[in-house]
């Protein structure tokens, strides 16, 4: 009776095998259907991508610019011969001096080759403005801010604050002006005109490379350099910028003038996306937190 009764098959068992059946396949197979799946993926990918190339792109510059990178790679990515035109979306305070002239002439080298259309998404002042003077038109959001052409530096005078609590700087140095800068005493007047050489020479540089790039006066330079911030209709009084208008209007430009029959945008991932806006908001508190330096 006791053997009988074990030779009987479980109903809870049958009632279950289905489910059970398809974890152990599933426990069993895992990694071939990860990998299969992967394959499928990539295979509905590259036959969407084959569908519908993209002809046009859009670049980000989005926070306080403290290093050129990011844009270049996506300028460098731009330069795909499939890609027949560029949006340049600015939303940038401006930043160091460095990576904002390296970003303006890696736009106008890009230019050379295809059209780019520049856009004052919210601000477009200073780095950020010297980053886009070579696109073949600038259209500014109508509620942008835009200019803001002048050069500063700056740092504390920390020496009061360490004179408190009892800490006195050691300095060994071989030249005049090594110390220039230093946020531990007060600048001479000998380093303060040095700083003014700097400063000088680099503002000269920004406002003759917008008057080239927007064809300006340079003999006029007070009416729309000066460090003046406009809205976006001063700034196309003075000739900072070609139009104001909204991004769709900016895309429409650069559908225009890149003469592509059927508009395909690059759409950057949604991971690309999380990672300039965290690079964004990243590089906007350190620009923040800075103490000093040569700055646009």
């Amino acid at each position: 009776m006791e053997q009988n009764s074990n030779n009987k098959t479980n109903p809870l068992k049958i009632l279950f095998l289905p489910i059970t059946a398809t974890l152990d396949f599933i426990q069993k197979y895992f990694k071939a259907i990860i990998f299969l799946l992967i394959v499928l993926l990539l295979f509905g990918v590259m036959q969407k991508e084959q569908i519908s190339q993209p002809n046009l792109m859009e670049i980000s510059l989005d926070g306080a610019i403290l290093d050129a990178k990011t844009v270049l790679e996506q300028i460098e990515e731009a330069q795909d011969e499939n890609i027949k035109g560029v949006l340049f979306v600015v939303n940038s305070p401006g930043g160091a001096v460095a990576p904002s002239v390296e970003i303006s002439y890696a736009i106008k080298r890009l230019r050379e080759k295809k059209p780019v259309v520049a856009y004052a998404a919210g601000t477009m002042a200073s780095g950020s403005y010297y980053a886009s003077i070579w696109a073949n038109k600038i259209i500014a959001n109508p509620g942008s801010t835009i200019g803001s052409i002048g050069v500063i530096f700056e740092a504390p005078n920390l020496q009061k604050l360490l004179d408190k609590i009892g800490i006195e700087p050691q300095v060994v140095k071989a030249g005049r002006y090594k110390e220039v800068g230093t946020p531990f005493r007060k600048w001479s007047e000998l380093e303060k005109e040095e700083l003014k050489k700097v400063i000088s020479n680099t503002y000269k540089m920004f406002t003759t490379d917008v008057a080239k790039a927007r064809g300006l006066d340079l003999n006029n330079s007070s009416q729309w350099a000066d460090a003046h911030i406009f809205t976006a209709y001063g700034a196309k009084q003075v000739g900072l910028i070609d139009a104001v208008g909204t991004q769709y209007e900016a895309k429409k430009a650069v559908e225009k003038l890149a003469h592509v029959k059927k508009a395909v945008w690059k759409k950057p991932s949604e991971f690309e996306k999380m990672l300039k806006r965290v690079t964004s908001e990243t590089s906007s508190k350190l620009l923040s937190l800075l103490f000093g330096g040569k700055l646009f």
